[in-house]
């Protein structure tokens, strides 16, 4: 693949195991550009809080508390990741107890304003995809590329119990689901930042879609945008 320049940001947005991730990946791989875990950002506060024990008080000054969390998170080699207190925090983040209050989480305003922040410092050059819930719509509005992933209810089911399986978690389906469908109403109805798809995004059902055709239509979008904006045919994008 060749790398677009000059280097663009692509906005992912959709629910919870839609592939996005992999998708955001896979388009990193083939662009050469950086990806930014938007969600994993709000898991790590998640995990932060249930380790403090505190309570989400949306009238708690959560962006001045948020600035003296050590938290680091940055791209290295183009993977994204974050650290707490100097450990990587990977794992810890992705447990079914981090999943079943991060969109709490993620639905409290300060929490957002100072994520958004983030997400904004870390994008700002471009060369970047970054996947989340608002991303077309709050962070980076003005995204050249937006997407908007969605996939059949028991697709994404059958997703994320076989990713949990995979990591051993214990988790059985009705527990997985449930986390799901609760997630998404709360994703989609919070007053701040609601989950919804930027008016030009492009609308992408995984349900039947493999990567490699997922790659391809997104990739193919890519190269209207070189076409469209006159840039050289040295810039362009080979789709597979």
């Amino acid at each position: 693949m060749h790398s677009l320049s000059p280097k663009i940001t692509i906005a992912l947005d959709g629910y919870a195991a839609c592939g996005k991730s992999t998708l955001a990946r896979d388009l990193c791989a083939a662009l050469e550009y950086s990806f930014i875990d938007t969600g994993a950002m709000y898991r790590a506060v998640t995990y932060w809080i249930l380790r403090q024990g505190i309570s989400l008080d949306p009238n708690r000054p959560w962006i001045q508390i948020l600035k003296d969390v050590p938290f680091v998170w940055h791209v290295a080699d183009g993977i994204f990741r974050i650290t707490y207190n100097g450990l990587d925090i990977e794992t810890e983040i992705r447990s079914m107890e981090v999943s079943s209050r991060v969109s709490d989480v993620a639905a409290v305003s300060g929490i957002r304003a100072f994520l958004v922040r983030q997400q904004q410092l870390l994008g700002r050059e471009g060369g970047v995809v970054l996947d989340g819930r608002d991303i077309g719509t709050v962070v980076f509005p003005d995204a050249e590329l937006k997407l908007f992933v969605t996939a059949d209810t028991e697709i994404r089911v059958n997703r994320r119990l076989a990713e949990l399986i995979a990591k051993g978690t214990p988790v059985t389906r009705a527990d997985v689901k449930a986390n799901l469908d609760e997630r998404d109403l709360i994703d989609s109805t919070r007053q701040d930042s609601p989950l919804q798809a930027a008016p030009d995004a492009l609308w992408l059902d995984t349900s039947r879609m493999d990567r490699v055709q997922q790659l391809r239509i997104v990739l193919g979008r890519a190269q209207e945008l070189v076409d469209k904006r006159g840039w050289s045919a040295s810039r362009s994008v080979v789709v597979p």
